[in-house]
């Protein structure tokens, strides 16, 4: 599994809505059709995308196959993100000291455009 192929599962707003449902707990793929409005094929196809990406795994519950997430690549994902979120993070920072120095300064006033004699 390489970093586009997760990217590439994760770009459909789909298969993130089946991971964000999937986060909440591990869930059959009667009960993710009818939570996100797809008919039963497109829900197949977007869970064996997230299957291949190695996103959710997959177990035979009787005649039910119950999906869950694998925490190994989203702890992938983070990893790859912390450096950005680090650099995020600086900016955002960056921008509250500066706002926080322009709280309660007073301003200057406006030139005034008309020439003096």
């Amino acid at each position: 599994m390489s970093d586009a192929t997760l990217w590439t599962a994760l770009a459909d707003p789909h298969r993130r809505a089946i991971v964000a449902l999937l986060l909440e707990r591990p869930r059959p793929v009667g009960e993710i059709v009818e939570a996100c409005g797809l008919s039963q094929p497109s829900t197949s196809k977007h869970l064996r995308v997230l299957r291949d990406a190695g996103l959710v795994r997959v177990r035979q519950d009787a005649q039910r196959r119950v999906y869950a997430l694998d925490p190994a690549p989203i702890a992938a994902l983070d990893a790859w993100l912390t450096p950005y979120r680090k650099l995020w993070n600086e900016s955002l920072d960056a921008l509250g000291r500066r706002l926080d120095g322009a709280v309660g300064e007073p301003s200057d006033p406006p030139e005034d455009p008309t020439p003096k004699d």
